[in-house]
């Protein structure tokens, strides 16, 4: 995985995910988030793989952005078409995603700890916060 920052977009993963948001019809693009998120939590206790992770990441984002004092995602990598209003409940599932993605076994929680990320799992919790608290 290609990572050049701590963003939820900022990595060759969320990137290509990006993609195939912007493939899915207007409709449809909350189910591709709906999916990314139930990837993560079907995991249960088993080891979590970090492009799972990273699409969960990228779509909570992309939910966050939606609530009250989300931040609004501009980078060059996210999705270009519009998402529409997306669908309130996919704000509880997206909290569950990153409460997996933050809990071992998990690849890309484990990466970033090598790399002492706590300045990610920060982000990561505001990101959560913002879910939890629209």
């Amino acid at each position: 995985m290609g990572t050049w920052d701590i963003g939820p977009f900022d990595n060759d993963t969320a990137a290509d995910f990006s993609y195939r948001v912007d493939a899915t019809p207007g409709p449809r693009k909350a189910e591709v988030l709906l999916a990314a998120f139930r990837e993560v939590t079907g995991t249960g206790e088993e080891y979590l793989d970090a492009d799972l992770s990273v699409e969960a990441v990228a779509s909570a984002a992309l939910v966050a952005a939606q609530c009250p004092g989300g931040e609004p995602v501009t980078t060059s990598y996210a999705p270009k078409e519009p998402l529409g209003v997306l669908p309130v409940a996919l704000r509880a599932e997206a909290v569950a995603a990153l409460d997996r993605v933050l809990t071992e076994p998990s690849e890309l929680l484990e990466l970033w700890e090598e790399s002492d990320g706590e300045e990610w799992k920060t982000g990561i919790r505001a990101l959560r916060g913002v879910l939890a608290g629209a």
